[in-house]
Parts: C-alpha cells; structure tokens; sequence
C-alpha cells in the first residue's frame, strides 16, 4: 500500500531544498568570473529566498516545524564546490554542477508531488509546484552556459 506523505513532510521538504540551493549557491558565488551565470544565480538565490520566506509562512499558519539542512550535509556541499571549482570556474563548469544540484532538487519535489497524493493542502501544492516550475526554468537557463 502507498503512504501518502503529510503535508508537514512536503512542507520540510520544500523548505530544506531551496535551503540547500541558498547554501550551495552561497558557496559557489565567490568562485565565479563570468558575470552572466553569476548575474543568473543571484537572480536564482533571490527566487529560492522567496520560496524560503512562504514556506516559513505557510508552516508559521500549519503549525510545523521547518529544519535547516544539517551541518554535515553543508560541509560535504561546500566541499564538493570547492573540489569541483579548484581547477575549474569557467562558466561551463559551474553551470554543469548547478544543473546537476537542480536535478536532484527536481527529483524530490516531483516525488514528493506524486507522493502528496489529492489530500495534500491546496497552498502547500501550489508553493511546490512554484519551486518545481522555478527548478525546470533554472535548468533550462543554466543549459545555455553549457
């Protein structure tokens, strides 16, 4: 039998992603040149700030309790930008490793979209699905530094 994931678990999920994007996207802003992907991602930490503040919002409402992500798993992101940018901060490079965290992003809010199930909170539904819409749109911009 499917277990439908409670809105509180939706809710944190959404909340610890664009949490996790504002961490990596703060760590790899300094090692960015190229202006254009750099104007691109803090056009992006600006949308995931967004998103931040209204689940804040909508758990203030509910009455749950939103986590940030673990001190461990920032370490082990911040050392993965600063390994994957050491030898290369072109544009391509970080738009490769910004595609990839958005792809993954993507694949926990589709799942957790499918795994709400029709009972899943009408204003929860629509913040994710806004983060999913945001998270195709951002990997589509990203392509283009490929």
């Amino acid at each position: 039998m499917e277990e439908i994931k409670q809105d509180s678990e939706i809710l944190a999920e959404i909340y610890r992603n664009a949490q996790l994007a504002l961490t990596s996207i703060s760590d790899i802003l300094p090692e960015i040149d190229d202006v254009g992907i750099k104007e691109e991602i803090l056009r992006q930490h600006e949308e995931y700030e967004r998103i931040c503040g209204e689940a804040a919002h909508l758990a203030h409402k509910f009455d749950f309790e939103l986590k940030s992500p673990s001190p461990v798993k920032k370490a082990m992101m911040w050392s993965a930008i600063k390994m994957g940018t050491a030898n290369d901060n072109s544009a391509q490079n970080i738009a490769q490793m910004m595609i990839r965290g958005t792809v993954t992003g993507l694949t926990s809010l589709k799942t957790s979209l499918t795994d709400g199930g029709q009972h899943m909170d009408e204003e929860i539904k629509k913040l994710l699905c806004d983060l999913i819409d945001l998270e195709e749109g951002f990997e589509e911009k990203l392509k283009t530094f490929l």
